[in-house]
């Protein structure tokens, strides 16, 4: 990255910290690492983390690919929802404004309250009462936000996107080599951590949510095709460049995708004998002979 390029991010994650009414060492507590790291970061005797990158992204509202690139839909290499912000963030200048990052921040909250909620107990079993209880607010005041749970379900989708997206440019943007950036990309999704098993049982309420609920399916169909493209972007270039084999990128993409879901999915619900583990040996190994052509 050239050091105008730099000069341009820390620019921009200045505005984005400015925009949130917090103070540097506000921020800093909130990305849980030390206030003089994040000054080193912005003073640019020190760069970001893609892990901070992210941070910063979700804890204003703007995205990884704004703070990079200076748009939320730049292109890149990993493709952006059509919708790649959940929520605006707000006004470049907060003075003008002296409650909109408060109302924005509180959104942005309700929102994080309720995807984990959601994640660790199920759609049906959230009630607005726990979401305002784990806010520290109203039922009122989550009801003006969203009106129904079912606002709710499709701001956490839409959460869990930009954060997959935000976490896919802030991982990828670096790595050149299209078999590494499909590694990666691949790892970026493995349910390991707690916060990726929360997101993949989004996934999975989602999932069922759009099988029963009509409303629910070009919301899922617009979120899924994303990360579909995603993937084909990168084995369409690894071809395109003599990386890969001569494969059918469409068919590829499927084969992965559908792999990624039915392993993730024995993962999280337990399945004897399943493991991250083995379903990252058991992608590569399909990468290495099939799209390698090893």
């Amino acid at each position: 990255m050239s050091d105008n390029v730099t000069d341009d991010v820390r620019g921009r994650a200045r505005e984005a910290i400015h925009r949130s009414g917090l103070s540097q060492r506000q921020f800093a507590t909130r990305l849980g690492i030390d206030p003089s790291k994040l000054s080193k970061s912005l003073t640019g005797t020190r760069r970001f983390t893609a892990r901070e990158l992210a941070g910063i992204a979700d804890e204003t509202g703007v995205t990884v690919n704004w703070l990079l690139n200076g748009q939320d839909d730049a292109e890149t290499v990993s493709v952006a929802p059509r919708d790649s912000s959940a929520v605006r963030p707000p006004p470049a200048n907060p003075d003008d404004h002296p409650g909109a990052a408060r109302e924005h921040n509180r959104k942005l909250q309700i929102i994080e309250a309720a995807w984990t909620l959601i994640a660790e107990h199920g759609y049906h079993s959230v009630r607005v009462a726990q979401v305002a209880q784990a806010c520290g607010t109203s039922s009122a005041t989550v009801h003006y936000h969203f009106p129904t749970l079912n606002h709710l379900l499709v701001e956490a989708l839409r959460h869990s996107v930009k954060q997959a997206f935000d976490r896919q440019v802030a991982g990828l943007h670096t790595i050149a080599d299209p078999y590494e950036r499909l590694l990666r990309l691949i790892e970026l999704q493995l349910p390991g951590s707690d916060r990726l098993r929360l997101e993949w049982s989004i996934w999975l309420q989602v999932w069922t949510a759009a099988a029963l609920d009509p409303g629910m399916r070009e919301l899922h169909a617009d979120s899924y095709l994303r990360w579909h493209e995603t993937i084909a972007r990168t084995l369409r270039e690894g071809k395109e460049s003599g990386v890969f084999g001569d494969l059918d990128v469409e068919e590829m993409t499927r084969r992965l995708t559908a792999l990624i879901d039915g392993m993730g999915i024995q993962v999280i619900t337990g399945m004897p004998g399943r493991s991250v583990e083995q379903m990252r040996s058991t992608l590569r190994s399909v990468i290495d002979r099939d799209v390698l052509g090893h």
